[in-house]
C-alpha cells in the first residue's frame, strides 16, 4: 500500500510540473502478464510470436485486437486473452524504411525523413498504422509505399487512397503518410505525414474534400504530423510529433487549441468516453492527464479493448497489456 501511494505521489507531482491541474490522483495502470499467448510448435510445444517491429494495434468491432507488425503475415488477429485466429497480408506493404536525415544533411523548412528501399530496407517496413472504423473496415497505412488501404474484416481491399509506389503532395498523392482517422460523419481524415506536412480530408468514399497544413512551428504548421483522431463533435486532434505538442483543429481545419510540452508522442487513441491516449497518458479532451501506464511513455500505437485493457505496440517486437 505504501509503494502504491508513493508511485501515486509521483504522478501527481509530474502532473503539477507540466502545467496541468490534476482533480485527484491520476489513476495508475499496472502491466498485465506476457500477451499474445504462445504460439504453438509443430510437436505441440510454446514457443514465443516472431512478431517484427509491432507498429500499431487496433480493436475490431467484435473485441478481437489486431497487431499490425512488420513482418510475415503483418496483419495478425488475436483475441483479448491472447489466443490467435488468423492472420493476412503478405505483399500488402512495401519494403521500404523510413528513415531520419542526419543534422549535416538537413536542409532548412523541408522534411527531415526520407524513405530507404532495395537492401537497405526492410520486409512489410511501410506499414505504419491500423485502425478500425465504426462498421468494421480495417484500414491500414503502408508509409513507404505512399498508400492507404480500407479492408473489410477478410482483408479484401475495398479502398485505396494515395498512389501506390508514387510520391507527390496533391489529392490523389501522399509522401510518407503516417495514420488514418474517422469522423462521426464518416469522413476520412489522413496526416501525411513524414514527407508532407499536411492533415487530408476526404469524403467516406474517397473523395477529396479539403487539406490544412505547412512546415514550421505556428498554430497549424507542422513539423511531424504523426497521429490523429477525431472527436464525437469533428474536432482532430493531431500530434505535431517533432514540435513536442499536440494541435486540435475543427473539421475544416481552423486551429482552435494547442498541448505543448508533451514530448515527441507517436500514438494516439480515442476511447469511447471521449478520452484521449496520449502515448503513455490519458487525457481528457482540455488536455488533463487522468491516467498512466506506469513503467512507459507509450509506443508507437495504442488501442483500448472492451474490457478496458489497454495494448500498447511496441517496435522492439511486443504487444504489451496494461490493466487499470
Amino acid at each position: 500500500m505504501r509503494t502504491r501511494r508513493l508511485k501515486q505521489l509521483f504522478w501527481v507531482v509530474l502532473l503539477l510540473g507540466t502545467g496541468q491541474q490534476a482533480g485527484g490522483l491520476v489513476v495508475e495502470y499496472g502491466e498485465a502478464p506476457s500477451w499474445p499467448l504462445p504460439a504453438i510448435s509443430d510437436s505441440g510445444t510454446s514457443t514465443s510470436w516472431n512478431f517484427g517491429q509491432v507498429a500499431a494495434v487496433a480493436t475490431s468491432v467484435n473485441g478481437d485486437i489486431v497487431v499490425l507488425h512488420r513482418g510475415a503475415d503483418p496483419i495478425m488477429v488475436f483475441d483479448a486473452d491472447g489466443r490467435f485466429i488468423r492472420s493476412w497480408g503478405n505483399g500488402l506493404f512495401s519494403n521500404g524504411k523510413v528513415v531520419g536525415i542526419g543534422g549535416s544533411e538537413r536542409t532548412e523548412g523541408r522534411s527531415r525523413y526520407t524513405v530507404v528501399y532495395g537492401s537497405a530496407g526492410c520486409y512489410a517496413c511501410g506499414a505504419h498504422s491500423v485502425r478500425v472504423d465504426a462498421v468494421g473496415n480495417i484500414w491500414v497505412v503502408d508509409a513507404a509505399g505512399h498508400v492507404v488501404y480500407k479492408m473489410d474484416d477478410n482483408g479484401r481491399v475495398l479502398m485505396e487512397l494515395g498512389t501506390r509506389g508514387t510520391t507527390g503532395i496533391s489529392r490523389n498523392t501522399f509522401n510518407l503518410p503516417t495514420d488514418v482517422a474517422f469522423a462521426p460523419t464518416g469522413d476520412v481524415y489522413v496526416s501525411d505525414g513524414y514527407g508532407n506536412p499536411r492533415v487530408v480530408k476526404y469524403a467516406a468514399d474517397g473523395q477529396y474534400l479539403l487539406e490544412w497544413g505547412t512546415r514550421g512551428i505556428g498554430p497549424g504548421e507542422f513539423g511531424l504530423p504523426h497521429n490523429l483522431v477525431v472527436d464525437s463533435r469533428g474536432r482532430v486532434y493531431v500530434t505535431d510529433r517533432d514540435n513536442n505538442r499536440i494541435q486540435v483543429f475543427d473539421s475544416e481545419g481552423q486551429f482552435l487549441a494547442e498541448w505543448p510540452n508533451i514530448g515527441g508522442v507517436s500514438s494516439l487513441f480515442l476511447t469511447d468516453e471521449q478520452r484521449i491516449w496520449v502515448g503513455g497518458v490519458l487525457r481528457n479532451l482540455e488536455g488533463m492527464m487522468l491516467a498512466r501506464l506506469f513503467g512507459t511513455t507509450g509506443g508507437h500505437g495504442t488501442t483500448v479493448s472492451r474490457d478496458g485493457a489497454v495494448f500498447v505496440a511496441q517496435l522492439d517486437g511486443r504487444v504489451q497489456k496494461f490493466l487499470k
